[in-house]
């Protein structure tokens, strides 16, 4: 009915030559961010705990099953399109250790893919702060995120894909929370704090607000490997060239191991040469000779 009563008010305004001034004819920009989340076959306690902690936080986000192929990662922009999704945040876990986190905008990218190390969850931490599941964040970027091309084209990314749209249907209509990119060391620290208002006892005269963070959970720091033009592929547009594998840095360790262990047998080896060198000949005149 009420379709049917637009109608024949159009018709009616347009008869009398009345122009509609609503704002329903006017285009609206709507945000419509929505997420995949998803892991890869291997994944650990550590990393599934890691990879719900985000679920909470981000409201508008879609979990699916775990993804059995870790070489055709373009599936995933597929299963993206029958969730109805736009961005994706996919864990692909090496070795049973090794954690390595794609977030990409699908289906036409760009995409990157970070390194996680450092890795804390919100039970394994026990902060104090505390904050409203499902409830709005503010976004917070350190300033550096502003000094090149890559850092820039991150955090936009970072934006569309953490941002949680306030047309969203599962969200609360709070905002009690910030999340924090900041750089150091070539790499994205990630900390989650509640906005809170300080105690009277903690108060000085010299505070301009009341207002105090209080961290959350979880932390995890993303080392950054390699930028895509595209989705989960295509050409590289930014790679990271301090970046160390961990299957090289474990071998580096091997080998220092290996290195001391090296030294220490020739250490030995060159003792027993020294302490054969060391023995007198034997006296054709001792006791043992001449009463044989």
């Amino acid at each position: 009915m009420a379709t049917v009563f637009k109608q024949q008010k159009s018709k009616r305004d347009k008869a009398e030559g009345v122009v509609a001034n609503s704002t329903e004819d006017k285009a609206v920009f709507r945000n419509k961010q929505r997420v995949l989340l998803l892991s890869s076959r291997g994944i650990t306690s550590r990393h599934r705990h890691l990879l719900s902690d985000l679920g909470n936080l981000l409201p508008h986000t879609k979990k699916d099953a775990k993804l059995d192929s870790k070489s055709k990662l373009y599936i995933i922009n597929e299963l993206a399109d029958l969730n109805n999704c736009n961005n994706c945040i996919f864990f692909e876990v090496r070795k049973r250790q090794d954690l390595y986190m794609w977030i990409s905008k699908t289906p036409n990218g760009p995409s990157m893919k970070f390194h996680i190390q450092n890795i804390h969850t919100m039970e394994e931490l026990k902060m104090t702060g505390n904050c409203l599941k499902g409830s709005r964040h503010i976004l917070s970027f350190d300033k550096n995120f502003e000094s090149s091309a890559h850092w820039m084209l991150m955090k936009e990314l970072f934006t569309q894909v953490f941002g949680v749209p306030k047309t969203s249907r599962r969200i609360k209509p709070f905002v009690d929370h910030v999340l924090t990119f900041s750089i150091v060391d070539n790499r994205v620290w990630f900390r989650n704090y509640q906005i809170t208002e300080k105690p009277l006892e903690h108060r000085s005269a010299t505070d301009t607000t009341d207002l105090t963070l209080v961290e959350i959970g979880p932390r995890f720091v993303m080392n950054p490997i390699r930028t895509f033009d595209g989705s989960f592929g295509g050409q590289t547009a930014f790679e990271n060239p301090e970046f160390v594998s961990p299957n090289v840095a474990r071998s580096n360790i091997r080998n220092a191991k290996a290195g001391r262990y090296k030294s220490r047998m020739e250490a030995i080896a060159k003792k027993d040469e020294r302490l054969k060198e060391a023995e007198m000949p034997e006296n054709p005149l001792s006791e043992k000779n001449v009463f044989a």
